[in-house]
């Protein structure tokens, strides 16, 4: 299975790219993990909210194939504890899903095109975290859920 996170908008913080390097390369051991990053719309000022939704919803989907499976990280997801989120991965593996795809949506969220090709829906926490941090959380949490499913000791219970 091929694991894609897909986000708007860059990395600005040191520290935040640092903890995304560092979980990228570890979870190469287990997944084939890619991050797609789009660049931030320019004179996103002079757009309503709706109008940035659609604009931004138009460059995410443009980064989706038909056969991909779609997960919004979003607040109105289901949650999971890590354990399982690790038996949600491993459902969509056997499963034989060859490609999931999460996506990270702009300040103001998703525009409802992209609502309706998501497949699911889920939530990091109840809390709401900026994009970036969101980066970095779900890439350990992807991390800690194969590390689980490979029945190795980073993850306590």
């Amino acid at each position: 299975m091929k694991v894609t996170l897909i986000c708007i908008g860059k990395t600005d913080e040191p520290y935040l790219r640092e903890g995304m390097e560092k979980f990228r390369l570890r979870l190469k051991h287990y997944v084939n993990f890619n991050e797609v990053l789009i660049p931030d719309l320019k004179n996103s000022k002079h757009l309503s909210t709706d109008q940035q939704k659609s604009a931004e919803g138009g460059l995410l989907l443009k980064q989706v194939s038909p056969a991909d499976h779609v997960v919004l990280l979003d607040e109105r997801g289901r949650e999971f504890r890590s354990a399982d989120f690790a038996a949600y991965l491993n459902k969509l593996m056997v499963g034989s899903v060859q490609h999931v795809v999460f996506l990270v949506g702009g300040p103001y969220g998703f525009d409802e095109a992209v609502y309706r090709r998501a497949n699911e829906r889920i939530s990091l926490s109840k809390m709401t975290f900026s994009h970036q941090m969101v980066r970095l959380f779900f890439t350990e949490q992807l991390y800690r859920a194969f590390t689980i499913l490979k029945g190795e000791p980073y993850h306590h219970e």
